[in-house]
């Protein structure tokens, strides 16, 4: 490493060890969410013409490349480390190409804190670095870097003895991370649309539709009676509509503590009991019964929006649509609220923004412009068609979350074959409805087929027969995450005749880390380790669109392959320990490379990922492994 060059240097500057590098934080965000990964900047001033190296450098080179590694327990370096432009030249002192920086440099480091801490914390970083110029080099040092940081939230899981950590990632090129832990930009608009799309099919029921016209003849009235024009109070009116939707889910994200709802998605008692508010919600919406709040409430606000007038008759207005609502919107409220078990603390806060902003429209709209009022459709029996077609839709939302929770107790009940059995019967069935084969309580059956009626009826009946071959084990695609897991115990007509002989092939995924250490260190082999979940979406999309591809199974081939799950089962808690520990996350997906022999993460990525990003991911990490057996 150049000792003799050291001797020749000049070391002592008045007696003191010569340091031409001056480092210090200069971006850190000043509050966090407790597990959260989060970056910090930091500036490197390099004095003189001393040129400090390339945290990407080969160690084996001669320099020691920059590293930073955490320098406090329960912090934890969660990615790979980015740096500005460092110049490949040629380094007289090593005859090797090496990259360095002169005069400047800013390193970019994600970290993470165990989930379980908060308040002000203390960032603590240790880099080791040394610094040449162009006829001697200086001896490798170590500094510390300081910085405070306020966590918000606090986490049950349960870690315990947290180590010392030391980067365990690969300094020769940065990760690629996806966001998915944390809040995921391209879910949150996704969520945002989901709610609107809510907020707007909510209005087509029966209990909702109706209520337009009265409600604009209302503010009509008021404005003759004022002599004035409704907008002001259709303004009031639409916000107030929009504020009690929002309370709602303010009060279940104040419920569900800062810490996020994400870590609810894969508790089986959540997830039972969203189940079976589907259950309910469904039925409900088919006409079996109906869903109210006590006649008292509703007639009292309706009095006092009648009594009161001006802005406090307008608000108690907001308050009776709401109530008088209830048993249409109540439906697509607990399903924009139950969708935040994916999402960060503020999602319900969004979703029910978004919810009522949707729902509230039409009312400000044709309040405003009452003569728009007129090419509305009537209402009619169209609208409960609507009605029963949403219902059909959330009871087979509500197989989901009922699998989720038999699957982390283990019951074996709800199988994948079960799930696709109960959607193909729920959207043939409400083909059939549509189409006039059978009527629900209280209906007359069509008499006739109209071209409307069919065209409707179509995407749901070909939707059912579609599913169908998923009950012989064919993949269904993006579907499959929506519906049950896959497990060993499933029938599979399609494995079984892919296999010869009527044998369903072995899985190739393992589920004992440590044996697969032993197994790719025989081998010779890296290990791809995936962190999943039971309950997680994005993990059953992933493995339904992008692990069965030739491409990434290919890829697969040439890897140990371990399957962790973090969310549930025995072993749970200790993989999501490992997670945090390994990666400085506890996002799900989360898919690390790592090369046995050492222990070291040569790459990892987080959250659904395109097949093409995602086979690059493989092609680096495999790569990396070759490079760093090669040198060993």
């Amino acid at each position: 490493m150049g000792i003799a060059l050291w001797a020749l240097s000049p070391f002592f500057v008045y007696g003191q060890l010569l340091d031409p590098v001056d480092y210090r934080i200069i971006e850190a965000p000043e509050t966090v969410q407790a597990g959260e990964i989060f970056n910090v900047r930091i500036e490197a001033t390099i004095d003189g013409d001393w040129h400090l190296y390339s945290v990407h450098n080969d160690p084996d080179a001669g320099p020691y490349p920059t590293t930073f590694s955490s320098g406090r327990p329960g912090m934890a370096i969660a990615g790979g480390i980015e740096e500005t432009e460092a110049p490949i030249v040629f380094d007289p002192n090593f005859n090797e190409e090496l990259g360095w920086h002169s005069e400047r440099a800013e390193f970019t480091i994600p970290i993470a804190f165990r989930p379980e801490l908060e308040g002000p914390q203390r960032i603590v970083l240790e880099v080791l670095y040394q610094v040449c110029d162009d006829v001697s080099c200086l001896p490798p040092k170590t500094k510390q870097i300081e910085g405070d940081i306020v966590l918000a939230g606090i986490s049950d899981d349960p870690f315990t003895d947290f180590p010392d950590e030391e980067a365990a990632i690969a300094q020769d090129e940065s990760f690629e991370l996806t966001s998915d832990a944390g809040v995921p930009t391209d879910n949150m608009w996704a969520y945002l649309w989901l709610a609107i799309t809510a907020g707007l099919a909510a209005l087509l029921t029966p209990c909702v539709f109706p209520l337009i016209p009265l409600t604009v003849s209302y503010f009509s009235n008021q404005g003759k009676e004022q002599n004035k024009t409704g907008w002001g109070q259709a303004i009031i009116f639409g916000i107030s509509i929009i504020l009690i939707f929002t309370a709602l889910g303010a009060l279940l994200s104040l419920i569900l503590g800062v810490s996020g709802v994400s870590q609810f998605a894969a508790n089986p008692w959540v997830n039972l009991v969203i189940g079976l508010m589907f259950v309910v919600f469904g039925v409900s919406l088919l006409g079996m019964f109906e869903l109210r709040l006590p006649y008292q409430l509703t007639n009292w606000l309706n009095r006092q929006s009648n009594e009161k007038g001006g802005i406090v008759g307008t608000l108690f207005m907001g308050f009776t649509i709401s109530a008088v609502s209830f048993s249409c919107t109540a439906p697509f409220v607990g399903a924009i609220l139950a969708a935040t078990t994916g999402g960060e603390w503020f999602y319900p806060i969004i979703g029910m923004l978004g919810f009522s902003a949707a729902f509230a429209s039409p009312f400000v709209l044709f309040a405003m412009f009452p003569g728009y009022l007129e090419s509305l459709p009537k209402s009619g029996a169209w609208m409960n068609v609507v009605k029963v077609i949403l219902g059909f839709i959330i009871l087979a939302a509500a197989v989901k979350f009922l699998s989720n929770a038999d699957i982390v107790w283990g019951w074996g009940i709800i199988s994948r074959p079960l799930g696709i059995a109960a959607w193909m019967t729920f959207f043939f069935l409400a083909g059939l409805y549509i189409i006039g084969v059978f009527a629900l309580h209280g209906e007359e059956r069509p008499k006739s087929i109209t071209t409307g009626r069919l065209l409707l009826a179509m995407p749901f009946l070909l939707f059912s027969f579609y599913l169908a071959p998923g009950l012989l084990g064919a993949s269904l695609g993006i579907w499959d995450a929506w519906l049950p897991a896959r497990q060993a115990t499933d029938v599979s007509l399609v494995r079984s005749m892919s296999a010869g002989g009527g044998a369903i092939q072995e899985d190739v995924w393992s589920d004992d880390y440590d044996a697969s250490v032993e197994r790719a260190i025989a081998e010779n082999r890296p290990i791809f380790i995936d962190f999943t979940g039971y309950t997680c979406t994005n993990c059953r999309a992933m493995e339904s669109t992008v692990f069965p591809l030739q491409n990434t199974e290919q890829r697969f081939s040439q890897m140990e392959r371990v399957k962790l799950y973090t969310d549930g089962g025995a072993k749970g808690p200790e993989n999501q320990k490992f997670q945090f520990e390994l990666t400085g996350t506890v996002a799900l997906p989360t898919y690390v490379i790592l090369d046995p022999h050492t222990g070291t993460v040569l790459d990892q990525i987080i959250g659904f990922t395109r097949a093409e990003r995602f086979q690059e991911f493989l092609d680096r990490g495999l790569e990396r492994y070759e490079r760093v057996r090669a040198r060993n």
